[in-house]
């Protein structure tokens, strides 16, 4: 798997990181060059909810130097079931700030970057520009297909997950290998799939598979292992089955195929059916992330 770092000099730990990471040091695929590569890092979190929340957690535990944050929302009592880096005095904060505490206090080495606005086609590849890897953590589909769009025309990978109920799937994207649109090439009627807030999710279910999308930029960063990148894992928690579909680029995908049809963003609302077609001068740029 290639390396996702730039060969650059790095700077040498300091005592308290070879403290800190002393069980990342021991491992022969890790070692102190790999604990600097995870500090070089920098990784953007889509969501501070029930995915984002173990995505970011364990990103900042494995010491991946920079984190940005995207979330516009505030904590609400029922995100506490699973959102584990919110507590019940956060009622109230909004998210990002809330994450940004949490995660310092775990680990005050960060440089933790908060993006407290709804992503959306007018700010997506600006703020995705400034990351080398792309975690996606938000539940509904206008996002969804803006995130997979943006992470592919700006050459990032992507790292997607998804829950509901009891069921959870995840796979990575690498620019030029396929995208979620190759296997979603439009999106279903607006509805039609229910999201948590309507149909629930399993408190630990998103700390499954936030740990799985975690696991899966660690590797990016390090340039180890073997990824989901052409794999989609679906788990479900009830019977604690996983089940493994090959997934191919699409050479007919809009996206990411041989014949590209996509060239920009476009609106995500609109495209997934949940905003009409307003005049540009008309339109405000309403929120597309929904809490998962």
């Amino acid at each position: 798997m290639a390396d996702m770092t730039e060969q650059k000099a790095m700077t040498p730990l300091t005592p308290s990181q070879v403290q800190r990471y002393s069980r990342h040091l021991i491992m022969p695929n890790v070692g102190s060059v790999g604990q600097r590569k995870l500090l070089d890092g920098k990784v953007l979190v889509i969501g501070a909810g029930g995915l984002g929340s173990p995505i970011a957690l364990y990103l900042a535990l494995a010491g991946v130097g920079t984190i940005g944050i995207v979330d516009f929302d505030v904590v609400d009592v029922s995100n506490l079931q699973r959102q584990i880096l919110h507590t019940q005095a956060d009622v109230g904060r909004r998210k990002v700030e809330s994450a940004k505490e949490t995660l310092l206090a775990h680990n005050p080495d960060l440089n933790v970057q908060l993006h407290e606005e709804p992503i959306n086609s007018e700010n997506a590849m600006e703020i995705i520009s400034k990351y080398d890897i792309v975690v996606n953590g938000a539940d509904n589909f206008s996002t969804r297909y803006l995130v997979n769009d943006a992470a592919y025309l700006a050459g990032k990978p992507l790292v997607d997950g998804a829950i509901l109920v009891f069921d959870g799937r995840a796979t990575t994207y690498l620019p030029g290998q396929g995208c979620y649109r190759c296997m979603y090439p439009d999106p279903p009627p607006p509805g039609e799939v229910p999201n948590c807030s309507e149909a629930g999710v399993i408190g630990a279910l998103p700390g499954l598979v936030g740990s799985i999308q975690a696991l899966e930029v660690i590797k990016l960063l390090l340039g180890i292992g073997e990824t989901l990148t052409g794999r989609l894992l679906m788990i479900d928690a009830l019977s604690m089955e996983f089940t493994e579909l090959k997934v191919r680029k699409d050479p007919n995908c809009k996206l990411c195929g041989d014949n590209p049809e996509v060239t920009e963003l476009i609106d995500y609302d609109v495209f997934c059916g949940v905003a009409t077609p307003q005049p540009i001068e008309e339109r405000d740029q309403q929120p597309i992330m929904a809490d998962d």
